[in-house]
């Protein structure tokens, strides 16, 4: 993989800023948002001008109980192809629970939320971690993620679980040394012992982010200037390796373009800073990380993997991927992990019981943030929704999803929405009720006529 250097993460509110920006040598753009036939003007633009752009995947949950989904795995190399993109990044994460091997139904977090650090929930992540990296066309990274809770049954440190996640795979590592500083703050974790553990020759490269503290919770926000701790972690880093690259991530709030120019060069500041003198702050391309090795997904055969490996268990796990299913093993680590994301998913998100072992103070904390962080993104993909309700639509919005998990994605949540207000008899001013219920059959499609429908019938009559 080549060298890096400094880059930011490009969003449509700053494509403009990001351009003029000096001294960006790539950009990361969050896969999802991108249509790969048709791809922002500004990124043909920035590409044109050399800059390398990565896709960053937010969907896969390859931290999830269940196999990859086909048709995500397949959006994500259509857009690495289409960007010419030299390695994809997702997260060590699981976004979605229930389903099939709960027999029950299925549940989206809306937001990414950590897994256990057990050897099931590390069997299951190297299974699917495999099946993608075979799906790729480029190398795969992952990155770490801040959480509000934890897991009561870790067997594994973050650094070990990581540690072992590349050796059984030879995956890349993207280190968000803001989701360490995080996870030191809500969970006691030292970012020192993390960094002490991992095979830092793996690192792909590394998230820099802002976030704020209130009432002893850090808020990972990306929507604050980055923090003197922040860099503190990103010196220790640099302290024991070159970063191949270095990007700044800021997805609300944005600055003037200004500030992003200070805060990358606190960024530069802190890597040449932190370089002993006998190394330059960025390593030459020459000495690249293991992913320089992976020049393709079908050359994704783990890296490192243990000196002495169970080849007769390796063998067994390859014929069963071949024939598309899970050795026996797996398949029990799948239904294991499968029921204890799904209790902790539905707690969250449906107001069930928190399972045992779990901080309820720390559960309810993530619970109100996974709603208002459906209302934000309901509010950006609807926007006619909180001009209907004014100052009541976050009132209304976590009345709504007090317990009702989201079981499709954001468009489905907005029109469920629509149609719980709609129920409801709201908003209470008839012709805003009368503009809400016009939205909601101009999006719905054909579907059984049900409360909403009759209510749209007879508003039309009113009319």
């Amino acid at each position: 993989m080549k060298h890096l250097g400094i880059g930011i993460g490009w969003r449509p509110d700053i494509a403009e800023a990001v351009e003029g920006l000096a001294g960006i040598d790539w950009v990361e753009a969050v896969a999802e948002n991108l249509c790969p036939g048709h791809l922002p003007d500004s990124l043909v633009r920035l590409r044109e001008r050399g800059v390398a752009v990565v896709p960053h995947g937010v969907s896969l949950g390859l931290g999830g109980a269940e196999r990859p989904d086909a048709g995500r795995l397949a959006g994500l190399a259509a857009r690495a192809e289409a960007l010419g993109a030299p390695l994809v990044t997702e997260h060590i994460a699981f976004v979605r629970a229930g389903g099939a091997l709960t027999a029950s139904p299925h549940l989206e977090a809306g937001h990414l939320l950590p897994v256990p650090r057990t050897r099931d929930a590390l069997r299951v992540l190297c299974e699917n971690v495999r099946i993608a990296q075979d799906a790729l066309p480029v190398p795969l990274a992952l990155e770490n993620i801040a959480a509000l809770i934890g897991w009561p049954d870790d067997e594994l440190t973050e650094g070990q679980f990581l540690a072992e996640l590349v050796e059984r795979t030879g995956v890349g590592l993207l280190i968000d040394v803001a989701n360490l500083h995080t996870n030191h703050v809500n969970r006691g974790e030292d970012p020192v012992k993390t960094l002490d553990a991992l095979p830092l020759d793996a690192l792909a490269y590394v998230h820099v982010a802002g976030g704020v503290e209130r009432d002893g919770v850090w808020h990972d926000t990306h929507a604050h200037p980055v923090t003197r701790p922040v860099l503190d972690v990103l010196a220790d880093l640099a302290s024991r390796c070159a970063p191949p690259g270095v990007l700044l991530e800021r997805d609300e709030a944005f600055p003037p373009a200004s500030e992003l120019a200070g805060e990358l060069d606190a960024i530069r500041s802190t890597l040449e800073a932190a370089a002993p003198p006998d190394r330059p702050a960025s390593a030459p391309a020459s000495v690249r990380t293991q992913t320089q090795t992976q020049t393709s997904a079908h050359t994704s055969a783990p890296a490192r993997r243990s000196p002495l490996p169970d080849t007769r268990a390796e063998h067994s796990r390859a014929e069963h991927a071949q024939a598309g299913h899970d050795t026996p093993e797996t398949a029990r680590s799948r239904q294991r992990l499968a029921l204890a994301q799904t209790a902790l998913l539905s707690s969250l998100t449906a107001g069930t019981p928190a399972p045992a072992g779990f901080d309820g103070r720390r559960l309810r904390v993530q619970a109100r943030a996974l709603v208002a962080k459906r209302a934000d993104v309901v509010a950006k993909v609807a926007p006619e929704l909180p001009r209907l309700l004014g100052d009541g639509y976050r009132e209304a919005f976590s009345s709504y999803a007090a317990c009702r998990p989201m079981c499709g994605g954001y468009r489905q949540d907005a029109l469920d929405f629509a149609r719980f207000l709609l129920d409801a008899g709201r908003p209470a001013e008839p012709d805003a009720r009368r503009a809400l219920a016009r939205w909601f059959s101009e999006r719905a499609g054909a579907r059984p006529p049900g409360k909403a429908a009759r209510l749209l019938r007879t508003l039309t009559r009113a009319a």
